[in-house]
């Protein structure tokens, strides 16, 4: 017995050509987020990671079951988490972010405890009223970038 799901015939068939859109662009947009080379990370307005991407696995040594769900707090230096609170606070009450989506030089922290040097740009994710859903952050690993850099300098970095 076969069972029709979406009725073909709703609007010349427009419906039905604009639900197979959204459904292609959201794999599409999985397909993205999930083989960028850079960390994707997404937590909602109380810091809660909702979405972790592969990059984000081998950076930070976490896998996605192991971040999703977990406090911000799981890739953050203890020393910076004060201050990485407080502006996360700030940006999503105000609704916008201090750096306005450019990037900055961070420290991350590695499932093995190891600190890395992280390139970092965020934004704020805003609902079509314009509140605040949560945060989104790009990342890359630039520990052995930072590592040149110092011995060049003489370790003066």
């Amino acid at each position: 017995m076969s069972q029709t799901l979406v009725h073909t015939d709703f609007h010349g068939g427009d419906h039905l050509r604009a639900v197979r859109l959204m459904i292609v662009a959201t794999a599409l947009d999985a397909l993205i987020l999930e083989q960028t080379a850079e960390a994707v990370i997404y937590a909602d307005h109380k810091g809660v990671i909702e979405r972790w991407n592969a990059a984000a696995a081998a950076m930070f040594g976490f896998t996605a079951a192991e971040a999703l769900g977990q406090n911000l707090d799981l890739m953050i230096p203890e020393h910076l988490r004060k201050a990485h609170w407080r502006g996360f606070d700030t940006a999503v009450t105000s609704g916008k972010t201090r750096l306005g989506g450019r990037a900055t030089l961070t420290r991350g922290l590695h499932k093995s405890g190891k600190k890395l040097y992280v390139e970092m740009s965020f934004a704020l994710v805003l609902d079509d009223a314009g509140s605040t859903l949560g945060s989104v952050a790009i990342a890359r690993d630039v520990t052995e970038r930072v590592a040149r850099e110092k011995a060049a300098a003489g370790g003066k970095l």
